[in-house]
């Protein structure tokens, strides 16, 4: 085994690149980041499809702390994500730190030594006091339980997954998928390939893209003006925050989803004259029920000559094509999967001290955790996020929040001399009732939602990807949480004398 850390980080996106910025500015050094891949960046590193692009406005989805003014455009494309993952992996000197091709297996509390063992799929074993699971919400694609896909004799490519050696000019193309990432990929390759087809099952809210270029002279201004860069923060968070509010509390001002609604509705009646086109990309359920998204290029691809829009269902895919319910099999050389990912899955077998992992306690009991962040039964464990932990107008404010936390009860820890720290069950199932009540609230609890098959609302009709609030009142929680809601534990005395032995007997 190798040396035990403080801190062991699993994820090198810009999630666990937080978690070790925050670790450092309160003194704690002795950390590793876990990283299965050879670079940081999380899913920016691994997303490069076509037309990839950030649907969050940069300046939001950014840290606060290191602004960028450097952005080509509101929205910037994906490749901008990645440099700017390196540039803060540099800046904020974790590359000494990180640990490349170190994909997790297994972690699991030994509860003798209060420590984190961690397997790697090379057989090595890392250890540290306390466990930060960065490993990201969107990092495990779905794949589709479509009968056939496995006899598809033509080229199959997930959307994280690009094959750019794979050509598709003049080919006969098929999406299946048009939730966010179909969005994006969907506009990107209509010129190139031959034709295009694409299997809907639910259609996508579609905002207007304010997307404007920003030249030099704007950059030159966020990056010299004082405030400059601060204020286009505040705006672009403000805007997505109002967004996100109208989704929470929707009892309260069903009003503001209409609104967006007609504003969705006017988008897409100026970009699709054709009624029975509109008709297929009109959704059927409420705005907010599943994620919606930014775009002025998705809808007219659809008027292309070559693009064929299909909502009959799929009976299943053939050695060479896609045969709907209604008989019709269409041909095709290349299948593109835009079908999502399972959010809020742990992509390595995470380990209670029951020996239950923490998806097997998720599918039995539903989905839990206390503030987002920990759960009761898993020690030293903090998660970013878990369930009902996603909050703010972006990912980075989630960041914020969950590592905000982790960090107050690893130094409290620290002061009491605390080798062991765990949730209580009271207090996890105090602030559970308190958060599945105010689901009631919001939007996913409006019968609206029926037919959205939203990534929202999983198996167990439950609602536990959002947490339920404002972004305020989420960062007042992180920062106020009483300390008693955990059980702190020093070491026992028979294995402080067995550390004391081993470190006598190395020396």
């Amino acid at each position: 085994m190798s040396k035990t850390h403080e801190v062991v980080i699993v994820g090198a996106g810009f999630s666990g690149m937080a978690a070790a910025i925050k670790l450092k500015e309160a003194g704690i050094d002795d950390f590793v980041i876990l990283e299965r891949k050879d670079e940081v960046g999380g899913v920016w590193r691994d997303n490069t499809y076509p037309g990839v692009a950030v649907d969050v406005p940069s300046f939001t989805y950014s840290y606060a702390f290191e602004p960028n003014p450097s952005w080509s455009r509101t929205f910037a494309p994906g490749n901008e994500l990645l440099d700017y993952a390196k540039h803060c992996s540099d800046k904020y000197d974790l590359r000494r730190h990180l640990r490349f091709h170190s994909d997790v297996r297994t972690a699991r509390f030994d509860e003798s030594e209060h420590l984190w063992v961690l397997e790697l799929a090379s057989g090595d074993r890392v250890s540290g006091r306390y466990l930060i699971s960065a490993h990201g919400p969107l990092v495990t694609p779905q794949k589709p339980s479509i009968p056939g896909l496995d006899d598809f004799q033509g080229h199959v490519i997930y959307t994280m997954e690009w094959d750019h050696e794979h050509s598709l000019d003049g080919k006969r193309v098929a999406v299946i998928g048009t939730g966010a990432s179909g969005l994006q990929v969907i506009p990107a390759i209509a010129p190139e390939v031959g034709t295009l087809t694409v299997f809907q099952r639910t259609p996508i809210w579609v905002l207007p893209k304010v997307n404007p270029p920003i030249n030099r002279f704007a950059s030159g201004l966020l990056a010299h003006v004082p405030g400059a860069a601060a204020a286009a923060r505040l705006s672009t968070s403000a805007a997505t925050e109002a967004l996100l509010l109208s989704f929470i509390y929707n009892k309260q001002v069903p009003f503001a989803v209409k609104s967006i609604e007609q504003l969705c509705r006017a988008h897409l009646r100026s970009q699709v004259p054709d009624p029975e086109v509109r008709r297929k990309l009109t959704p059927t359920y409420g705005f907010g029920c599943k994620r919606p998204s930014f775009s002025n290029s998705y809808f007219p691809t659809f008027l292309r000559d070559n693009v064929e829009l299909v909502t009959d269902g799929i009976e299943r895919i053939t050695p060479t094509g896609i045969r709907t319910v209604d008989g019709v099999e269409r041909e095709i050389d290349t299948l593109v999967l835009a079908t999502g990912f399972k959010v809020l899955d742990v992509p390595y077998d995470l380990h209670g001290v029951d020996g239950e992992t923490l998806l097997e306690l998720w599918a039995r009991d539903r989905k839990q955790s206390y503030q987002g962040v920990t759960v009761h039964g898993f020690p030293n464990l903090f998660l970013s996020p878990g369930a009902f932990g996603l909050a703010g107008p972006s990912l980075f404010a989630t960041f914020d929040l969950c590592h905000g936390h982790a960090l107050r009860v690893i130094k409290e820890s620290r002061r009491r001399g605390a080798t062991r720290v765990e949730v209580s069950q009271v207090a996890q199932e105090h602030w559970m009732e308190k958060m599945r009540a105010r689901v009631g609230h919001t939007i996913f609890n409006n019968p609206s939602c029926a037919g959205s098959n939203s990534y929202y609302v999983d198996e167990h009709g439950d609602s536990a990807v959002l947490r339920p609030t404002s972004t305020v009142n989420a960062w007042l929680a992180q920062h106020r949480f009483p300390f008693n809601a955990y059980r702190f534990e020093e070491p026992s005395a028979p294995a402080v004398s067995a550390r004391r032995r081993a470190t006598r007997a190395a020396r």
